[in-house]
């Protein structure tokens, strides 16, 4: 199970990362304006992506680790939701990181196959807003719900690239040292745990200010 100190905003710890390799060389505190590095940010945002909601092409983007077990991430769906509708400038990047056990790395597996029926939020909002553990059996549930093709997307939940795509998440997250889920990340600020809309629209004016 993640861990659960207090939350809060953090400025992040400088990480290298060896070439091609997302291996951690080093970890050490930075000062607080010190920018995270160009191949973390590149791997962060752009590398092995999952669901990418919002504007493609926005000023920010706002990063986030979840997992379909974890109370403070079913809790923000909406504050995503209503993110990227108020929005028009936020890019959106869900990172599948399931750190709850076997039932949250099947729904992750899931989650990525259905990203390929372009039935994606459907299934995670369906996912997250369900009551007692995401596992089989209530992810299929809500596959079938949503309209998914159901061999289809177990065919796909068995392919060698989504099991790469959550490992990516899984390096980023232990290289970059974060807490648990759900985590936040956007330009050099960094939060853990529940975030109120009004906190992770702060998050993204920061941001904004500090490339004005």
């Amino acid at each position: 199970m993640a861990q659960r100190p207090h939350p809060g905003r953090r400025r992040f710890l400088q990480v290298g990362i060896a070439a091609g390799a997302l291996a951690a060389s080093g970890i050490s505190a930075q000062a607080q304006d010190n920018p995270m590095p160009p191949d973390l940010r590149q791997a962060l945002e752009h590398e092995q992506l999952g669901a990418v909601l919002g504007n493609a092409s926005g000023d920010v983007t706002l990063t986030e680790f979840f997992d379909y077990n974890c109370p403070y991430c079913r809790a923000s769906v909406p504050d995503i939701h209503r993110l990227i509708t108020e929005d028009p400038d936020l890019r959106v990047v869900l990172r599948e990181w399931p750190v709850f056990g076997a039932a949250s790395l099947y729904c992750a597996r899931a989650s990525l196959a259905s990203l390929r029926q372009g039935k994606f939020w459907q299934f995670h909002a369906g996912l997250m807003s369900i009551e007692g553990e995401a596992d089989d059996k209530s992810a299929m549930q809500v596959a079938a719900a949503v309209g998914l093709d159901m061999d289809r997307l177990r065919g796909d939940m068995d392919d060698v690239e989504i099991g790469r795509q959550i490992e990516h998440s899984w390096i980023l997250a232990e290289n970059m040292g974060l807490a648990g889920t759900p985590t936040f990340i956007a330009g050099d600020l960094g939060a853990f745990g529940r975030q109120s809309l009004d906190e992770l629209r702060s998050m993204i004016a920061d941001v904004r200010r500090s490339r004005s």
